[in-house]
């Protein structure tokens, strides 16, 4: 049981970073923001990103350091917890 929670905490860290790496990407494009898919991945993204904006505003010359704080946490928040339940084991 603790391996499955291990394995989904792993799957669902690096499934978000996925969605943010892409909407990261995308934002290099000016995507068309009528697309779903883009409006699913500001939808899914954007709580994270502007609590973070909110706290710590890292703007510098046109660069959103957000993404990058972003990617930090959700590995930081993934080591803890499974850091947590190896300790169960």
């Amino acid at each position: 049981m603790i391996s499955f929670l291990m394995n989904l905490i792993d799957w669902i860290a690096r499934f978000y970073s996925l969605i943010l790496l892409i909407r990261v990407l995308l934002s290099w494009v000016s995507p068309d923001h009528f697309n779903p898919i883009v409006q699913f991945l500001y939808r899914v993204t954007d709580p994270l990103l502007n609590r973070i904006r909110s706290l710590i505003p890292l703007r510098w010359a046109m660069i959103d350091f957000s993404p990058i704080i972003a990617f930090l946490l959700i590995e930081l928040v993934r080591r803890i917890l499974i850091q947590m339940l190896v300790r169960l084991l």
